[in-house]
């Protein structure tokens, strides 16, 4: 596919992609566990970064919070930027702009009221700043190794609920949309944008589900509908999960597997977040057909589709999608 259409359908497509170079893959770098078993790191890589304590607390867990890890003037930048294009007084280029279904149609509101969410900004000059933090990337450093590549980019912004609950977002687990492994050198940093709480919709995580299996995902059946692309799994409501409430600058890192959402937002103010996936740039891409993961590959690429595109699968959107941030470009 040539560069030109890939400019018509997602804007520009940011620097030029480097050639890829020869893996440097050792059994370390990749968090295997030796024959003797006396490695009992599966989730985490050899990095003075993490203490002991953090290191265990994320293996046991599946996510760690890391307090004021992210600038407040960084956030208030990117909180203007977020404004300026949803109010339309700036082009969104590549960026998508995903917008509360509860809304849809409704006329006199702000574009703040109405999106609830920025993707792919990953070439964006201010937001990206997010994704290439070096502070970020440290931590990152420990799930990833040295490799990193920034896979998705978001920044969630979640409204005054309207009434109908379509605010938060049902349980799930990340590694649903993506179709690439092995998922133990995959890892999220979500930037709280400002003080989250059960309040205003939280994070919610259960701990220890990072060592289960990627379940089957689909929407769930509220009764006032659901977001696009907010699948979730069935069979947790019942089950006790831990709120992750956050100050401002707070960053939590969490495993793809982490079973995970949000509740709504009760408040009458915003709460936004930040976040980036990333994932060792060793990472391979792998075919979804007949998984799980099939629902969420013709969805997406049912979108290209739309968008003009007949012959962009799945992992080719994931490729656009995609920037080196740190060390060397090796496989994704």
């Amino acid at each position: 596919m040539s560069e030109q259409r890939l400019r018509v359908i997602y804007g520009h497509l940011g620097q030029q992609r480097r050639a890829p170079v020869l893996p440097q893959i050792t059994s370390s770098s990749l968090g295997v566990v030796s024959k003797d078993g006396s490695s009992s790191f599966q989730f985490t890589l050899d990095n003075p970064r993490l203490t002991q304590a953090q290191r265990a607390f994320y293996e046991q867990n599946g996510f760690l919070v890391i307090p004021n890890l992210v600038p407040h003037d960084k956030i208030d930048r990117w909180r203007e930027r977020f404004l300026d294009l949803v109010e339309g007084r700036q082009e969104t280029g590549g960026m998508t702009k995903m917008k509360d279904i509860s809304l849809k149609g409704v006329q006199g509101v702000s574009g703040e009221r109405v999106v609830n969410k920025i993707q792919d900004f990953v070439w964006d000059d201010i937001l990206s700043e997010h994704c290439q933090l070096p502070q970020v990337l440290d931590y990152v450093e420990c799930f990833t190794g040295p490799n990193i590549m920034a896979m998705h980019t978001m920044l969630i912004n979640k409204p005054p609920d309207p009434g109908t609950r379509t605010s938060r977002h049902p349980m799930h687990q990340d590694l649903h949309y993506f179709p690439f492994r092995p998922a133990d050198r995959i890892v999220c940093a979500w930037t709280a944008m400002e003080k989250v709480n059960t309040e205003n919709g939280c994070l919610f995580v259960l701990p220890g589900s990072h060592k289960g299996v990627l379940e089957p995902h689909e929407y769930p059946e509220w009764e006032n509908g659901v977001n696009k692309m907010y699948h979730g799994v069935r069979g947790y409501d019942d089950v006790p999960k831990t709120l992750l409430s956050m100050e401002k600058g707070d960053t939590v890192f969490f495993h793809p597997i982490l079973l995970h959402g949000s509740g709504d937002n009760k408040t009458q103010h915003f709460r936004k977040a930040i976040s980036c996936h990333y994932a060792a740039s060793e990472c391979e891409y792998i075919d979804v057909r007949g998984t799980s993961q099939e629902n969420i590959a013709k969805e997406v690429e049912e979108i290209a589709r739309r968008r003009g595109i007949d012959d962009l699968d799945f992992k080719e959107v994931w490729r656009l999608r995609s920037r080196l941030v740190r060390g060397a470009e090796v496989n994704l």
